[in-house]
């Protein structure tokens, strides 16, 4: 891949919030199919910046912890728990999806957005199996992620080149076999259109004034064109990609 920066990456450093490919509406659904209580105890695998986190928190009241790989991403979620005083009801670690620091048994959900996607298949099914193994039984998994309409290696290469990391996403009915291939149940999905660069998508997403900071910062000389770039791919490619969202219990 050439120097620019990660796709979600340089969404983030232009001012966007969510940077998940269903937005709101997506991570809505996973909320209403969890049911979340106050009593449950809910792991969020590259949890990023927070914003999930202190959202099911302050919603649910519900004991929270995030991991995620990357210590910047972790630093900036510390602040926000903070800010949010949501110390004592949530916290976060650095830790790898594909070795999960957590006993057997442990959580009531599992949440992992926008990452599966990035993974080889035998990664994915790594990333499952532990997914699995830290879940109670009749626990529930959340996932959100991109899929293909029809399967299409020249697709996949062309959404690598455009984000600048390589991914790796499905068809629908090839995720949905995935998750019963680990071992998991009861598969409810809800596919829709992406919203990480639609105008629509992104005033949903981000509001109108987000909206307008973003468009302005992706325009800025310095940013312009792998702003357009991306821009210009994902509304190009609106009818071949969309996101998935899944609920599979243990």
């Amino acid at each position: 891949m050439s120097d620019k920066k990660v796709g979600h990456t340089f969404l983030a450093s232009l001012g966007k919030t969510r940077l998940r490919p269903g937005g709101i509406e997506a991570t809505s659904w996973l909320m209403k199919q969890a049911q979340f209580s106050k009593d449950d105890y809910v792991l969020e695998v590259a949890c990023n910046m927070g914003t999930t986190l202190i959202e099911i928190a302050q919603t649910y009241h519900c004991k929270m912890i995030g991991v995620d790989l990357d210590s910047q991403a972790l630093e900036k979620a510390k602040s926000a728990i903070k800010a949010a005083k949501l110390e004592n009801q949530v916290t976060v670690q650095q830790g790898n999806a594909l070795k999960l620091p957590f006993d057997d048994n442990t959580f009531d959900m599992v949440i992992n957005e926008a990452m599966l996607t990035m993974l080889a298949q035998s990664a994915k099914e790594k990333a499952l199996r532990e997914y699995y193994r830290v879940l109670k039984p009749g626990g529930k998994l959340l996932t959100h992620d991109i899929a293909l309409k029809v399967e299409d290696s020249e697709q996949m290469d062309q959404l690598s080149r455009t984000i600048n990391m390589r991914v790796a996403p499905l068809t629908k009915s090839l995720w949905q076999s995935l998750y019963q291939q680990i071992g998991f149940r009861n598969i409810a999905s809800q596919t829709g259109e992406m919203s990480l660069m639609s105008p629509r998508g992104m005033v949903r997403d981000e509001g109108l004034i987000g909206t307008a900071r973003i468009i302005r910062n992706g325009l800025k000389e310095e940013n312009r064109e792998q702003f357009l770039a991306m821009f210009h791919y994902f509304k190009n490619q609106r009818n071949n990609l969309q996101y998935i969202v899944n609920c599979v219990e243990k």
